[in-house]
């Protein structure tokens, strides 16, 4: 699946070959997948959150995967998707337990799915399983005509390993590789775009995720290849404030 179809399909709207038209604050909601990820957020939260989102017109509401049929209801007919999350945050679960996941997540209305990958097989440096791990919640996505983001954790790998785990992604059939789940340490930094952007080439979408928390902190994650931000600071960003959320 590509990254260039309408908004209605769960994916990007801006090219990846030209990913800095329209990042300035009044278009870089479009970008911005607001996100509640918190193992105590409660309805009232989830549902503020919404809420936030219609308003400002973010590209999704990203939530854990048990809140996925509240946000379709609460999003229903703005325009802004639903994305769920899959063996999230370690990606230590057996790849067909993420693809089930996936699954459900996709049948109670998830637009798109941020899976975390074996983030052992990608130290150990195992393309192989990589590449299953990945493919398996592929199919099970895509089955669904629903868009699938890889989080690599850059945090926990090398330069080498990040490009093995993007070029991975891309064998296996993902629309998107993330850099972050936000809880394992680190987050974005324009290094790590620009790396997940030469490997996966101008066709695949990068989310950047995890401590952007300004209108300059997206913006320089655009210029660096970015055609996704992943934050809970998405009302500061728009408004040109610093966000204090720590994802």
């Amino acid at each position: 699946m590509s990254n260039e179809a309408s908004p209605g399909t769960g994916t990007a709207t801006s090219p990846a070959g030209s990913p800095a038209e329209g990042s300035g604050a009044p278009g870089i909601a479009s970008f911005i997948d607001h996100t509640l990820l918190k193992p105590d957020a409660g309805e009232a939260e989830v549902l503020r959150v919404c809420a936030e989102a219609a308003e400002y017109k973010f590209k999704s509401v990203c939530v854990n995967p048990v809140w996925v049929k509240t946000v379709k209801r609460a999003l229903k007919g703005t325009g802004v998707l639903t994305c769920s999350v899959v063996g999230f945050p370690l990606g230590a679960t057996p790849s067909d337990v993420k693809a089930f996941e996936a699954r459900g997540a996709v049948l109670d209305g998830a637009d798109e799915v941020d899976m975390v990958i074996d983030i052992a097989a990608a130290r150990a440096s195992d393309r192989g399983a990589l590449v299953d791990d990945i493919k398996a919640v592929a199919e099970a996505v895509h089955a669904g005509e629903a868009i699938l983001k890889v989080i690599i954790e850059t945090a926990l790998l090398t330069d080498d390993q990040k490009v093995l785990a993007c070029e991975a992604a891309v064998e296996a059939g993902a629309d998107f590789v993330k850099t972050s789940t936000g809880f394992n340490g680190g987050g974005a930094t324009t290094a790590d775009i620009a790396l997940m952007r030469r490997t996966v080439g101008p066709d695949l979408g990068v989310k950047a995720s995890g401590g952007v928390r300004s209108l300059e902190d997206a913006q320089a994650m655009i210029a660096a290849g970015a055609t996704r931000i992943g934050a809970s600071s998405g009302i500061a960003i728009v408004k040109g404030e610093q966000g204090s959320s720590a994802y």
